[in-house]
């Protein structure tokens, strides 16, 4: 049975009232029957972004597709890492995945596009210094900057030290108001405090 042009143009609806994007299980939450969804689909009406992942195709192209569909898909997880370094402008890595967080033990994630990684964080660690913003419509987590690069000396043996050395560096010298007591407070919350502070020490 084909779903009406009233069932086509509720969904449609439920769509523009959510930034164009749904997963498949919000969609049906939200009184989208599922063979309207993939008839939608069929007609070239919504695009699949990723596995369970829709958008409409009438809609204006992402600024950012990449993290809008990972905060999409995974609205949880935490951008972390060098995709964090990234964001805030204190590093010169170009990430090829975008990082997330997510609490030790969860559900690993099914997404296609794109490449990600993933890096479990324990409480408190996991829910400390995160900040959201707003890409494309769409809520996006990510470590503030202090975090970020207490992280990144906890994980340096998987991006390297000089990737986290270089980001203190940079924040050190870009930030109009670096917190070094902050970042600190972070080192000993990751437990790197005593591999951080020669190198916070030579900067205060």
């Amino acid at each position: 049975m084909r779903p009406s042009t009233k069932h086509i143009a509720h969904a449609k609806r439920v769509f523009a009232k959510n930034q164009s994007m749904l997963r498949t299980s919000d969609a049906i939450r939200l009184g989208i029957h599922p063979r309207t969804l993939y008839s939608l689909r069929d007609k070239g009406q919504i695009e699949q972004i990723s596995r369970g992942l829709y958008r409409l195709k009438s809609a204006r192209p992402l600024a950012n597709p990449d993290w809008a569909t990972v905060a999409a898909k995974i609205p949880r997880g935490v951008i972390c890492l060098i995709s964090a370094l990234f964001h805030h402008r204190l590093t010169t890595q170009v990430p090829h995945a975008v990082d997330i967080a997510l609490p030790s033990h969860s559900r690993i994630p099914k997404l296609d596009f794109p490449p990600i990684r993933i890096f479990w964080f324990s409480d408190p660690a996991f829910s400390s210094g995160v900040a959201t913003f707003i890409t494309d419509g769409i809520p996006v987590r990510v470590y503030s900057p202090e975090k970020t690069i207490a992280d990144c000396f906890k994980y340096r043996n998987k991006i390297g030290l000089d990737v986290a050395v270089e980001a203190l560096k940079t924040y050190r010298e870009s930030s109009k108001k670096p917190n070094l007591k902050l970042v600190l407070k972070f080192a000993e919350l990751n437990r790197v405090q005593k591999i951080m502070r020669p190198y916070l020490e030579a900067m205060m």
